[in-house]
């Protein structure tokens, strides 16, 4: 069932079908941002010009962490000093290295993301185990 919702962002309104955004993003300023399904818009969102959507936004990031969904893989990564919810599903491919380095590209974003056990431990961790669980391909 898809989970439509109206947000407004530079003066347009776009109608959203939240079940097809793979990646939300929290800044330290409080915006969050995501990109749009198969065009790699960011639309981003100002707590404090719209706080409207702002809780439409938080609102379903927040049953997301909680819900069980046969076709996601939803966790919560620090990257870069933001807060990806992130559906590791969507994901196609990633990059491991024997240095412990792991790369991935999340759909819509054309930015790699970069994660290392050193530098990024519990994010690390958590895409290690996805991995292990999805594929068996990655011993950490």
């Amino acid at each position: 069932m898809a989970y439509w919702e109206k947000i407004q962002y530079l003066r347009k309104v776009y109608v959203i079908n939240f079940d097809r955004i793979n990646t939300f993003c929290y800044e330290n300023n409080g915006r969050v941002t995501f990109w749009l399904p198969d065009c790699a818009v960011p639309i981003v969102v100002n707590p404090v010009s719209n706080l409207e959507d702002y809780r439409k936004i938080f609102e379903y990031t927040e049953y997301l962490k909680n819900a069980e969904l046969n076709d996601a893989y939803w966790v919560k990564i620090s990257y870069q000093k933001n807060e990806y919810i992130i559906n590791l599903n969507s994901i196609n491919s990633f990059y491991y290295e024997e240095n412990g380095r792991l790369t991935f590209w999340l759909p819509d974003i054309t930015q790699p993301f970069i994660l290392h056990p050193v530098s990024n431990l519990d994010s690390y961790k958590t895409v290690v185990k996805y991995l292990q669980e999805k594929t068996g391909y990655i011993n950490s």
